[in-house]
């Protein structure tokens, strides 16, 4: 791992580590201590999704025009500032203002941080190197959240006025590492400021591309997106699972990560990602399964709260084998030149599903428990049946990069059986 490298991850744990301080408390704190009730709370969460709605599609074409590191500083000082702002706001307008300055900054740094990576790193070692991302970035937010809990005080504005100080803090501080960054000398595509502009095109003409992103929208909607919503929801209502239970099952998620991810590497390295992708659709059917259990299954309540916290486990387990599977790909299938536009569109897609997802989910999960679980339960298998189309598309290469280094070398230097032309 590179010089570069290394400060890359530590931003990200660091921004992480920052967004952990504050987002568990974030609805807590607009609607009882800054006693602006439920709906601007509601509004509030909804801001972050729509601010990155709108400056997605934006920062794709800057991070190929300026590059990721300009577009990662601007992206660091934007969030910083809506963070202290969020923090000594008192009213509903400046409360969703300081908001979607912090929403738009959080969702810039996702594509620029995996551009940087994608640079700073090769065929060989993306995976890993995304895997590490994952890793860092989930330890930080458990790390942050786990502070921020201890520090937090409901009866005291002060103590979240802290938290939000802390977060901007930490968005600093990564400004000034991200600053000594020495990136590597970019390739340079031809005619650079006509493909920016079609590059959209090009991109909705890739197939490939397009039917990861849809992949991507059912992955992220049938389990990120229900995490804090929809799942929650369902636990507590159907299940009868109490809230120390559900903090439990938001712990095992995040265990299970960090734990099982760079042991699931070794696994995932040798296969097919577009079948990695597919045991994930089939491992987090298990996980609904589980949940239908805990919530219908009419067992004792020992036996509910295990098989919830279990359902967290396996989405943590699935997410153990996505982070360097999927990443990686959207990078593998960008044009010379064109990642930030791919990171950027892959991030667009993520955050409509994960705007979405609470949506359907949330009131499902509350009232229509067998629909709800039935309903997730298709759509991950339904990520098996798009993984296996999606693997069509893909060269042999693309789809298992050990491939590129399968080739067998007979002694004196001269390869023993050449490879095929399209691998």
């Amino acid at each position: 791992m590179g010089a570069a490298m290394r400060r890359i991850h530590v931003g990200n744990a660091l921004s992480a580590f920052g967004l952990g301080f504050t987002v568990p408390y974030l609805y807590v704190y607009v609607a009882q201590v800054r006693d602006l009730g439920a709906v601007t709370a509601g509004l509030v969460l909804a801001v972050f999704a729509v601010a990155a709605l709108v400056v997605l599609p934006f920062a794709g074409r800057a991070i190929v025009r300026r590059g990721p590191l300009p577009v990662l500083l601007a992206a660091l000082v934007t969030a910083a500032f809506g963070a202290l702002s969020l923090g000594l706001a008192s009213s509903a307008t400046t409360v969703l203002l300081s908001a979607a300055a912090l929403g738009a900054g959080q969702a810039v740094m996702q594509p620029a941080l995996a551009t940087m990576i994608v640079d700073c790193s090769t065929a060989e070692t993306r995976s890993r190197a995304f895997a590490m991302q994952f890793f860092l970035a989930n330890l930080g937010l458990g790390i942050g959240g786990l502070i921020g809990g201890h520090l937090v005080d409901a009866s005291r504005a002060g103590s979240f006025t802290l938290l939000f100080a802390i977060e901007a803090v930490m968005f600093l501080l990564l400004v000034v590492i991200m600053s000594t960054v020495r990136m590597p000398r970019s390739p340079k595509i031809e005619g650079s400021a006509p493909q920016a502009e079609g590059s959209w095109k090009q991109l909705l003409g890739n197939r490939a591309m397009v039917q990861l992103c849809v992949v991507g929208f059912v992955l992220f909607f049938a389990c990120y997106g229900q995490f804090e919503s929809g799942l929650s929801a369902y636990g507590v209502e159907a299940a009868g699972i109490s809230t120390s239970a559900l903090g439990t099952a938001l712990a095992a998620n995040t265990a299970m990560i960090v734990v099982a991810q760079f042991a699931v590497l070794k696994f995932v390295e040798r296969r097919k990602r577009s079948r990695v992708i597919a045991a994930v659709g089939l491992i987090w059917a298990v996980a609904w399964l589980a949940a239908g259990y805990a919530g219908l299954g009419h067992g004792s309540r020992t036996m509910a709260t295990a098989a919830f916290i279990s359902t967290y486990a396996l989405f943590g387990l699935g997410e153990a084998m996505l982070s360097p599977t999927v990443a990686p790909l959207v990078a593998d299938l960008a044009p010379t030149g064109l990642a930030g536009q791919y990171n950027s569109a892959f991030a667009l897609v993520k955050q409509l599903a994960l705007a979405i997802g609470p949506a359907v989910g949330g009131p499902m999960g509350a009232s229509l428990h067998a629909p709800y679980i039935v309903t997730f339960l298709l759509f991950s298998l339904g990520i098996t049946f798009l993984a296996v189309r999606l693997g069509r598309q893909l060269t042999p290469v693309q789809n298992q990069p050990s491939l590129a280094k399968s080739r067998v070398v007979a002694q004196g230097g001269a390869p023993a059986e050449p490879l095929p032309a399209n691998v």
